[in-house]
């Protein structure tokens, strides 16, 4: 099995468990593991070249889901619109879609260099908390979606989905570095995903998509 996942700070409490589950499931030498931004992610499953992944939600309708997702309750603080002229993020056809929907002009930015912009003081409209003030629901920016091999992609989702949030000291401070910020700011960033979808985040995902066909 080909797995896909986001190379964003937000899927890193995922990708430290796939790194045990593949080590201690004996799935070690049947599973790869491929990382890229949402966009290219999206399209390497349209293709076939991955059999499962986080897909953005615009697009998550077309296969196979489960229960896990990237969720956000109000503010996410790496998905930003900012002052300039209207320009879209290439990383993200959701954000981009999420931006129109809302009606709010100026320049996507999203991930990793988002967050970093925001951190060091740069100013925008947060997209999630901007969709929470008008719906008053959590915002599903990506879903875990599979082609095939959907009896161990449910299995892998439910075991992820059991497991507390552990990262061992070590990964903390060399991916903050990587992304020039404290180890707490991460710690603090994480503490605003979300992975398990509830009531809302279905209800929120099912109302984004029927309002994405009108944009």
């Amino acid at each position: 099995m080909i797995f896909g996942s986001i190379s964003y700070l937000n899927l890193l409490p995922f990708q430290l468990f796939m790194k045990r589950y593949i080590r201690h499931s004996g799935l070690k030498m049947g599973l790869n593991y491929r990382k890229n931004v949402p966009s290219q992610i999206n399209k390497a499953l349209k293709k076939a070249q991955i059999d499962a992944g986080f897909i953005s939600s615009i697009d998550s309708s077309k296969y196979h889901c489960t229960n896990l997702g990237i969720i956000a309750n109000r503010a996410v603080h790496s998905v930003f619109v900012v002052k300039g002229e209207n320009k879209i993020d290439n990383e993200s056809a959701t954000s981009n879609c999420l931006a129109k929907l809302l009606n709010v002009q100026g320049e996507v930015v999203i991930g990793d260099k988002a967050l970093t912009y925001y951190l060091k003081g740069g100013e925008g409209i947060d997209l999630s908390l901007e969709w929470y003030r008008r719906t008053k629901l959590p915002f599903v920016f990506a879903r875990l979606c599979y082609r095939c091999h959907g009896k161990s992609v449910k299995k892998l989702a439910k075991t992820f989905s059991k497991q507390p949030i552990k990262i061992p000291q070590y990964i903390l401070k060399r991916e903050a570095k990587r992304r020039e910020i404290t180890p707490a700011q991460l710690l603090w960033y994480l503490k605003h995903i979300e992975y398990n979808m509830n009531y809302k985040s279905k209800k929120s995902l099912k109302l984004f998509l029927k309002k994405s066909k009108r944009v």
